[in-house]
């Protein structure tokens, strides 16, 4: 009995000893932070399609149980309403956002620096730089009055637009200044950025304390931002994400097809190809692919118009050279009207998205390429109808009277025979004696009697 109790006693202290081996490293450093991390890409110019995207990934996070957001950004800029909606969902998100600008090489420049000002923790990886904020309007080639400088000499005051550039300015300053002090941030840089374009490297906002820290990579952030207070829709949490798995969430299939369709130069050309579309199944009615493909086109080329930023007086312009150019198709002219379509058309497509805006606006040798298919077409149009004037008539006693054509037998002088003329047998008088053979040329008709001579 008391071998056994000895054995139950030795067993007993050896699983003590293993539990405390097992539960030692917690107990030492502490309960352990359970959970992921999700990173998200925003890449290239802001547009509808991020906007998107970053709403669908903050809620999908917070569906999923996620405890922190990386938004890792690389970006020139973009749209003010999609920047709004971005920032507005990183306001709205129950998971802290931490932003993120990398890799090497990238920037959060303009929309982007508004951006990162919204998240809750701005980081930046070496060699990115962060700034030039200043807002751009759209429709109007002149720029916002940058602090208090003067207009340049002799020229004409405009107040309505500089009042309007004034609000502008004015409103953007206020938001980004609001942000600041959200997350307790530089707001007098933040709006130096915005009124003077002003930019800093990495390390140069880490010492104005634009952002938090600089990190090499996502590990890197992560153990950078652990411990740190947040205010995180409306509460004030501190973050555990040290060491927590990261898991990227990717743009969906709609995302991408967005991203696409509102690409400048892709709404552009899905725009024309509509309307192309539908004039080729006016010219052949009953062929249906065209008029089906350009309906297509054109539907979604004006979705994707009342996304993005639209000079409508460049639209009027690439529809009235259109119209043009089909007018000279119909009824062609010397050519007047042609042109005058192809110089509107282009000088259209270049103010169609003239907005300034880094990305938006369509690639010129989209148009250019586009212009020069259409100043050749035209020019071929202008070759047949020139050589169709030129060309002698097809029927009639005046195509048969510059005909000519092939004894079948010899002819006396002043005496008849049969020729081939214009691929028919015709009876035929001449007045000097010819061989068969000899070629003859047409001078008149008498009924179904023709007067040759010899060709």
């Amino acid at each position: 009995m008391q071998r056994w109790l000895g054995t139950m006693a030795s067993a007993l202290l050896v699983l003590a000893l293993a539990l405390s081996a097992v539960a030692g490293p917690a107990a030492v450093g502490g309960p352990r932070a359970t959970g992921f991390v999700v990173r998200m890409e925003l890449t290239g110019p802001i547009g509808p399609a991020a906007a998107e995207y970053v709403d669908e990934t903050l809620a999908r996070a917070q569906r999923d149980g996620a405890t922190a957001v990386v938004l890792r950004m690389d970006t020139p800029g973009g749209l003010s309403d999609a920047m709004r909606t971005i920032i507005a969902s990183i306001l709205a998100s129950k998971q802290p956002v931490l932003g993120y600008v990398a890799p090497g090489g990238a920037r959060a420049a303009s929309a982007g620096t508004y951006i990162l000002y919204a998240c809750q923790i701005a980081a930046m990886a070496p060699a990115t730089h962060v700034g030039a904020a200043t807002p751009v309007p759209l429709g109007d080639a002149a720029p916002l009055p940058l602090g208090n400088t003067p207009a340049p000499a002799g020229s004409t005051p405009r107040p309505e637009s500089d009042a309007e550039a004034t609000k502008v300015l004015n409103d953007a300053i206020a938001s980004i200044r609001t942000l600041a002090q959200l997350n307790g941030r530089n707001a007098e840089w933040a709006e130096q950025a915005v009124r003077g374009a002003a930019t800093l490297t990495a390390d140069e906002a880490l010492q104005k304390h634009v952002i938090d820290f600089v990190a090499a990579d996502t590990d890197a952030l992560l153990r950078s931002a652990e411990g740190h207070r947040v205010h995180v829709a409306g509460n004030d949490i501190t973050l555990h994400v040290a060491g927590l798995p990261v898991r990227d969430y990717a743009p969906n299939w709609r995302t991408h097809l967005l991203g696409i369709v509102t690409h400048p130069t892709i709404a552009y050309m899905l725009l024309l190809a509509g309307v192309y579309g539908l004039v080729l199944e006016a010219f052949h009615p009953g062929v249906l692919l065209p008029g089906i493909a350009g309906a297509i086109c054109l539907l979604i080329g004006l979705y994707a118009l009342q996304l993005l930023p639209v000079n409508y007086a460049g639209l009027a312009l690439m529809a009235l050279g259109i119209a043009l150019v089909l007018a000279e198709l119909l009824a062609p002219s010397v050519g007047a009207i042609g042109i005058g379509g192809v110089v509107a058309f282009v000088i259209g497509s270049i103010m169609l998205f003239n907005t300034g805006v880094p990305g938006y606006a369509v690639n010129l040798g989209v148009i250019g390429g586009i212009a020069f298919s259409a100043a050749a077409l035209l020019a071929l149009l202008l070759r047949q109808v020139t050589r169709s004037r030129r060309t002698r008539p097809f029927n009639g006693d005046a195509q048969l009277l510059r005909g000519t054509g092939e004894l079948l037998h010899g002819v006396t002088a002043g005496g008849e025979s049969w020729a081939r003329i214009g691929g028919e047998q015709w009876r035929v008088r001449c007045e000097s004696a010819l061989p068969a053979g000899a070629r003859v040329r047409v001078v008149g008709r008498d009924g179904l009697l023709l007067r040759v001579t010899a060709a």
